[in-house]
């Protein structure tokens, strides 16, 4: 196999995802209007990921970490998020929803799976299957 071609197919199908993604969560952002998009990129992270750490948060965010320690200060104050220190380190913190921010994203997801399942509604089952299966494998094999 040509690894360049593999690498292009590669690219044109996470540009695909991201445009997908923006597609199923655009009414979702509008609706949560507490929270800019920044600040909704951050949630979905903690969400998915949590507990993570600052610097996990600016890494995947592609931000300084002067500007993820003022978006994390925003959502601690609007009660979304909570910081705790690692039990063995005390100086490592960890980050993670609070019980707010736990419905917010709960909220949010529930309106990206209505999004979702319109999207996939006419597919047949044997259409089903293999997304479920390319995702199995793009999860195992590329995205670990």
């Amino acid at each position: 196999m040509n690894k360049k071609d593999l690498f292009d197919k590669f690219m044109a199908f996470t540009a695909s995802v991201h445009r997908v993604t923006h597609e199923l969560t655009k009414d979702v952002k509008l609706e949560l209007n507490t929270v800019t998009p920044v600040q909704y990129s951050i949630l979905e992270y903690i969400a998915v990921s949590q507990p993570v750490t600052p610097s996990q948060v600016s890494d995947c965010q592609h931000m300084s970490m002067p500007n993820t320690s003022r978006e994390l200060k925003k959502l601690s104050e609007k009660n979304l998020i909570e910081k705790f220190s690692d039990t063995k380190d005390r100086r490592k913190q960890y980050i993670r929803l609070s019980k707010d921010g736990e419905i917010m994203m709960n909220k949010a997801f529930k309106c990206t799976e209505i999004q979702f399942l319109n999207r996939i509604q006419n597919r047949s089952e044997e259409d089903l299957e293999d997304i479920n299966r390319a995702l199995d494998t793009l999860h195992t094999k590329l995205f670990y």
